[in-house]
């Protein structure tokens, strides 16, 4: 288990967050916190609302209600580009890389915010944990595999330099081999110092490399803890894995 962020301020905070889409409450007043260099798991069923939530924290939808505040400042008003260009950054569930593109192009796409000397030591970076990607820079985007895709959203995310990185279902769809490597790169990129919310429905898996979790369930935060409680919890165990 991962070691826990102890007291460090929160560099995301969520309260009372209400989503709605036409008269269907998705988000029911949801509180949330992430604190820098945590890896916090938000585990739930299909239409929890974990996706939704995503999208609200990262102003691609407008909440109904509630507080959303990044870095101690609210983020009301901003624009997605302008959370991605303070470290705010999302990998959308289904990957969403640029088909059209090759992969080194996708990936300096990450970086199209950035004005710094570091972009050529990040792209490294990201071929040392993703080695595929550099053989295969100059290859269109939209004839990788599934979990080839899957390590080019998450590339291209980390270009942008995230402080805080949201991950939506990034095993979904994924081989047991893929998901295995997929989920040895979110614990390496945690232990190198980005703070990362996660949202999977592979709870065990969520759950085993998380300092903290919560339960969603039909818009509601059923539950929250550490990790390592809730894995051992008998009603997530009878919810969420299966016995």
């Amino acid at each position: 288990m991962p070691q826990g962020a102890g007291g460090a301020p929160a560099l995301l905070q969520v309260q009372g967050l209400r989503v709605a889409y036409g008269g269907i409450q998705a988000v029911k007043g949801i509180d949330l916190e992430v604190r820098e260099g945590e890896l916090v798991s938000l585990i739930g069923a299909n239409g929890a609302g974990k996706t939704t939530t995503l999208k609200a924290l990262t102003a691609m939808i407008k909440p109904q209600g509630g507080q959303i505040a990044y870095a101690g400042e609210p983020i009301a008003g901003l624009g997605s580009w302008d959370l991605v260009a303070r470290g705010l950054v999302m990998v959308p569930e289904g990957r969403g890389t640029f088909t059209r593109m090759t992969i080194l192009e996708n990936l300096q796409m990450g970086a199209y915010l950035r004005h710094d000397a570091g972009v050529a030591d990040d792209l490294e970076q990201v071929f040392t944990l993703f080695p595929r990607l550099k053989e295969r820079q100059a290859q269109l985007a939209g004839t990788l595999s599934g979990g080839e895709q899957q390590m080019l959203a998450m590339g291209r995310a980390l270009m942008a330099r995230p402080r805080l990185l949201l991950l939506d279902e990034p095993s979904m769809g994924l081989s047991p081999l893929m998901v295995d490597k997929i989920f040895e790169v979110i614990q390496t990129i945690h232990r190198q110092g980005t703070t990362v919310l996660l949202v999977e429905q592979n709870a065990s898996r969520a759950l085993a490399v998380a300092n903290r979790a919560y339960v969603m369930d039909s818009g509601d935060m059923t539950m929250s803890g550490p990790a390592g409680d809730l894995l051992h919890d008998p009603r997530v165990r009878a919810a969420y894995l299966g016995e």
